[in-house]
């Protein structure tokens, strides 16, 4: 059983899929957690109703939009004074090819790296200035199995952004473990949300659970089961690490 009483979480993306699905296992694990959002305030709301209301903290921001995610840290940090751990969770996920309008595609590549990197370093970079004051903190990032094996030729940017997070990552681990700052990075293949889903449809369920040797699209749940493990703290010396949850259709 995961013990995280104490632990004050930042999870980004936290209204909907994955991020949703995470929220509330922490706080069922005893966390105290920041939820995150962008537009989906219904939803936070209803992950907050959900799960021991004065455990979690809801705070909209768009990280689209330059200098968001430094106000977004310290935002959160007034809360409880301090923050131990940050999840790096939300992401976003457009459709652009090579053959669409160069503004199509200029766009979704801009507005990709802004959310599923820049944003992300962003946090990143004020998570480590803050931990290296007091005695460390984990920072865990959220990738995708199209980070190493690529993606479909529509979402370029998409596999880019998230093969940037993984290098991140461990540059983090090996630069700042010295400091305590532990750095880990998960990456899902298919997981049954409302962002893949979209995608599922169109290219056809029966075809993508073909490439997936277990036989099923992964459960969010299976996600948050290892986010709230490297959470803990009880495998220090995994940072760096990238966790493959993915069915076994791609591992590195």
């Amino acid at each position: 059983m995961i013990d995280l009483t104490g632990k004050v979480i930042l999870v980004t993306g936290g209204s909907k899929g994955i991020g949703a699905v995470t929220v509330r296992t922490l706080v069922n694990a005893g966390a105290e957690v920041i939820l995150h959002y962008c537009r989906s305030q219904t939803e936070a709301e209803a992950v907050a109703a959900s799960v021991a209301r004065d455990r979690c903290y809801l705070l909209a921001a768009d990280l689209m939009l330059e200098n968001a995610a430094s106000t977004l840290w310290r935002d959160a940090l007034k809360w409880r004074g301090h923050i131990d751990i940050i999840v790096n969770n939300a992401g976003i996920m457009q459709s652009a090819g090579i053959e669409d309008e160069f503004d199509i595609w200029s766009s979704a590549w801009q507005q990709t790296l802004q959310v599923n990197l820049v944003a992300v370093a962003d946090l990143c970079r004020e998570a480590i200035i803050y931990f290296k004051t007091r005695s460390g903190g984990t920072i865990i990032n959220i990738a995708s199995r199209a980070a190493f094996r690529g993606d479909d030729p529509n979402y370029l940017h998409y596999a880019a952004s998230k093969g940037a997070v993984v290098a991140l990552t461990r540059s983090i681990a090996r630069g700042f473990a010295a400091d305590n700052i532990l750095a880990f990075t998960v990456a899902p293949g298919f997981v049954s949300t409302e962002m893949s889903n979209q995608f599922i449809q169109k290219c056809g369920e029966a075809d993508i659970i073909r490439d997936i040797p277990i036989g099923k699209i992964a459960p969010p749940q299976d996600v948050a089961n290892v986010i709230a493990f490297l959470a803990s703290g009880l495998a220090a010396h995994a940072t760096g690490t990238t966790i493959d949850i993915n069915g076994a259709s791609y591992v590195h």
